[in-house]
């Protein structure tokens, strides 16, 4: 029986040749095919790889199209985008927060009737002096108080013996703004546009009632032919009371600065709010209650302290205007009265009382700013209202920062430079109440002012020398409201009217220890 003998794997030799021992030629072809493998099972190795990296490299190309692919269609889509909303704002379809939505029968505007084109509180750079922001259907009367344009007039009194002023004048009387400042100033809102307003007011229907203009029950209110008025309601007649005869008060120091006010009465029974009595019970107010109404002016924007007011300076005298006019004016052909040294140039610098230049537009613009800011900041402290400037310069103890923002409660008139004084209702009552407290801020800019409008201060002499703001101020009171109105808003106390009387006179030795400081000395 023939045995089988098995393989040996490990050798590759049999075992029934197991008799003789491997020759050098069968050990080297064995070493050669063995290095064939392995050069076989790298190569496969290679291949593979190979073929791995194509399709990564495929498949990141892929990824990078697919990305491409989505920038080109979000550029595509913000290009037709901003194009659209360019037609559309061309076409009128937008409306900015305060549009007039209203005919004169307070029926909703459509773009087929629409009669208004808008009106923003804050204004908007395209605004200036390049569209009309005001409703269309208007009296010349009234298109004259919301565009407060400029009456011609021009300065010719002599003031002094010396020198007769000219229109070129930016100063005289060492404390006194010229006619080429005075001649630029917005002519604001006097007496007819007040009148003016009084009437339309007797006269008009509220057709619309929205929330605005500041406190929580305070309302902007729409007439029938799209004329805006703020309405000030308080629980505290004494705000009411401090709202309109601080309105008094700048009337009588010449200031129009300030909105045309009237006092009304909540009197649903009344025309004037017959139209909106299911606002009225919205708002919660109640019924025989004085209400303050505010012309709504347009095109505002806010209103900044000067630098020459801020902590760094705080001052504002006849050197300062010099300065500043020499800095930028398109002259420097400055008059100067009583030279005993033209070589010593203090000497030079000091005896001047007046300053005739031709200044540029850009100097001129800052000098009517400071003109209106002296009077604001003789009417803040005549009335000793809070809430403006005082507000800020309490503040200043805790934020280093808060004089660089907008002034509280003063906006700026974009298409005249008018500047508005908004809010007073803590002046007169709440305010003097405050004195003892906040007294030393009212002062603090009071004293550092020695550049004055001559009409405020020749107002002022005259109510002062007559003692006569009391009486004035009583008779305005009665002649602008009926019996109805003077039951429910008491007049201004005897008490407040001889604090103010006071006042009056500390403005005016303000102006005369100026005149003592910066006289000419011979």
């Amino acid at each position: 029986m023939e045995t089988k003998v098995p393989t040996n794997h490990c050798t590759g030799f049999d075992k029934t040749n197991m008799d003789r021992i491997p020759s050098l030629e069968d050990l080297e072809n064995k070493r050669k095919k063995e290095k064939i493998k392995d050069i076989q099972r790298k190569d496969s190795y290679l291949y593979k790889s190979f073929v791995y990296k194509d399709d990564l490299q495929r498949s990141l190309k892929k990824e990078y199209g697919i990305y491409n692919y989505c920038l080109i269609s979000v550029c595509i889509s913000f290009i037709l985008g901003l194009i659209i909303g360019v037609i559309v704002n061309e076409s009128g379809l937008s409306r900015t927060l305060n549009s007039l939505k209203f005919d004169i029968k307070g029926n909703e505007i459509t773009k087929e009737n629409k009669r208004y084109v808008s009106v923003s509180f804050t204004g908007e750079k395209d605004h200036k002096f390049k569209k009309d922001i005001y409703p269309k259907s208007l009296t010349e009367d009234m298109k004259n108080i919301l565009k407060d344009n400029k009456e011609d007039f021009k300065h010719s009194l002599n003031f002094n013996k010396t020198f007769l002023v000219n229109e070129k004048t930016v100063l005289y009387g060492n404390v006194f703004w010229g006619p080429e400042v005075e001649d630029a100033m917005p002519q604001g809102y006097g007496p007819s546009t007040t009148a003016i307003w009084e009437s339309y007011t007797n006269q008009s229907e509220v057709v619309k009632m929205e929330s605005g203009c500041g406190r929580m029950q305070n309302r902007l209110v729409t007439f029938k032919d799209g004329i805006q008025a703020c309405v000030r309601y308080r629980q505290n007649t004494d705000q009411i009371q401090g709202e309109i005869f601080s309105f008094y008060v700048a009337k009588l120091m010449n200031i129009t600065n300030l909105a045309p006010s009237v006092v009304k009465v909540v009197d649903l029974k009344d025309k004037l709010w017959q139209n909106v009595a299911n606002e009225v019970s919205t708002a919660q107010w109640y019924s025989n209650r004085a209400v303050v109404l505010t012309q709504y002016i347009p095109s505002l924007e806010s209103a900044t302290i000067p630098d020459i007011f801020k902590p760094s300076n705080r001052h504002l005298n006849k050197y300062d205007i010099l300065k500043m006019s020499l800095k930028e004016s398109e002259s420097t052909d400055i008059l100067i009265d009583k030279l005993k040294d033209k070589k010593m140039k203090k000497k030079k610098e000091r005896n001047f009382d007046h300053i005739d230049l031709k200044l540029n537009k850009k100097t001129i613009d800052k000098f009517v700013e400071l003109a209106q800011w002296s009077d604001l900041i003789i009417f803040d402290y005549l009335t000793a209202n809070l809430d403006r400037i005082v507000n800020n310069l309490f503040n200043f103890q805790w934020n280093i920062n808060i004089m660089d923002g907008p002034a509280h409660n003063l906006a700026r008139k974009m298409d005249s430079g008018l500047l508005l004084f908004l809010d007073n209702e803590s002046g007169l009552l709440h305010g003097y109440r405050l004195l003892k407290k906040y007294n030393v801020y009212h002062s603090l800019m009071l004293d550092n002012l020695c550049v004055f409008r001559k009409t405020t201060i020749s107002a002022l002499k005259e109510l002062f020398e007559t003692q006569t703001v009391g009486a004035k101020l009583s008779l305005m009171f009665h002649e602008k409201n009926n019996a109805v109105i003077r039951d429910i808003l008491p007049p201004l106390p005897e008490k407040n009217i001889k604090i103010l009387h006071e006042r009056i006179g500390k403005v005016l030795s303000q102006v005369e220890k100026c005149e003592q400081n910066f006289s000419v000395k011979g």
